[in-house]
């Protein structure tokens, strides 16, 4: 399979879904007004050849999706112009309301610039992957260690603990209490108080650049750990690209080949014993509900996506999950019986967005291995009800990728 190919197939993937049927609850259950945005990268690791890459993007403006230009390397994309995300002044998503102008909108520029604009999806808690690196990066630097306490809203717990609360099972005060630790610790620098403060040094931004991951942003964070809407971050300031996620989860997968984009000898951008723990979290995803629906097996209408083996430990003796604060009542068994692939991933759902990236290996005896990231706008209010994330489409979308890839990759 060559790129083109690669990016054909990820075209007909989405094409398939009908994503413009897909029923939004602002109409009244009517489909959506515009096409949705999808941006959707594709790294796969055929044995005993070179990694293949590719990347399509949907929108409004581009309802039949366009296929991005990746500079040798792979590097950056280069035919596509990136917008950031917006929010109005009372705070509300509106690029993403439904009777939305976009040529009424200001959308500041993010990356690059192509002929083709796409405004990027807010990550929403994907964005915690960032988080991670960066601490990561300051165990590393020997800052901190993975054991020592911190405490956050009257909770004292171990670096290591939050982290994997803050990934596993998307904790938003674990995430806080990292983000504060980054401030504390100098990783992130703020000059004045309040709106008027400015952002003066971001460490993680200066190391994300040096490894060529131009969108990802991780900006206007707060000392005490803000980083949604309310403290002045989220949407609009946390930015990330399926492309770049998509490198990212590459540079944290220890079975996947060398960077090639990356000089021989460039540092890493995190440490072995740094990226094993991070995969290690990342494996023990419980929230199975975006490209792989596992955990939401026995929902009424129930689509499968990804094939994925859901751990264990979130497992009660009914096959109920329980994640945190989140509780998928069906019996998840039958579903889990049927894995035959393991997700190490990261998931991001608001009322606007779902996003999902992650790294994709075959259960053995098979052997498939390639990472996949997805960003869209498709959040819960495009859910069906119940537990549900985001449209049924979705993870019919990632059972799709996966059917689309396994002949190739098990050949």
């Amino acid at each position: 399979m060559t790129p083109d190919q690669l990016a054909q197939a990820l075209l007909q993937a989405v094409r398939a879904q009908q994503f413009e049927a897909t029923a939004d609850a602002l109409r009244g259950a009517a489909p959506l007004a515009h096409f949705p945005s999808l941006d959707l990268a594709v790294v796969a690791f055929p044995r005993g050849a070179a990694p293949v890459c590719a990347n399509v993007l949907f929108s409004r403006e581009h309802a039949r999706g366009i296929v991005a230009q990746i500079a040798p390397g792979p590097g950056a994309v280069q035919n596509i112009a990136f917008v950031a995300d917006r929010t109005d002044a009372q705070g509300v998503s509106d690029a993403w309301l439904p009777d939305a102008d976009w040529a009424q909108l200001h959308f500041e520029p993010l990356a690059g610039g192509g002929p083709h604009r796409f405004v990027a999806p807010y990550p929403a808690s994907l964005i915690k992957l960032m988080v991670a690196v960066g601490v990561a990066r300051q165990v590393d630097a020997g800052a901190c260690a993975w054991d020592t306490a911190v405490c956050f809203a009257g909770r004292t717990r171990s670096v290591a603990g939050w982290a994997e609360d803050m990934i596993a099972i998307s904790c938003n005060d674990a995430t806080s209490a990292l983000v504060a630790l980054l401030h504390a610790q100098g990783a992130i620098v703020r000059r004045g108080q309040g709106a008027a403060g400015r952002e003066v040094r971001n460490t993680l931004h200066e190391a994300f650049a040096a490894q060529g991951l131009a969108t990802l942003r991780l900006a206007d964070t707060r000392a005490n750990g803000g980083w949604g809407n309310a403290a002045g971050a989220g949407v609009g300031h946390l930015q990330m690209t399926a492309w770049d996620s998509a490198r990212l989860l590459w540079l944290l997968d220890a079975d996947a080949p060398p960077a090639p984009w990356l000089a021989p000898g460039a540092p890493g951008l995190v440490s072995a014993a740094g990226r094993a723990c991070l995969r290690a979290w990342l494996d023990d995803q419980a929230l199975h509900e975006i490209l792989s629906s596992t955990a939401l097996a026995g929902e009424p209408g129930w689509v499968p996506g990804l094939a994925a083996q859901l751990p264990a430990r979130w497992i009660g003796t009914d096959g109920s999950v329980s994640a945190g604060d989140v509780h998928f009542k069906p019996d998840v068994r039958p579903a889990l019986s049927a894995a035959t692939l393991r997700f190490a991933h990261k998931t991001g759902t608001t009322e606007n967005y779902a996003s999902d990236a992650g790294i994709v290996t075959g259960l053995a005896p098979r052997r498939r291995h390639y990472i996949v990231a997805l960003l869209t706008n498709l959040g819960t209010r495009y859910a069906p009800g119940g537990e549900c994330a985001t449209t049924w489409r979705v993870p019919a979308l990632g059972r799709a990728i996966d059917a689309a890839l396994e002949p190739w990759l098990e050949a």
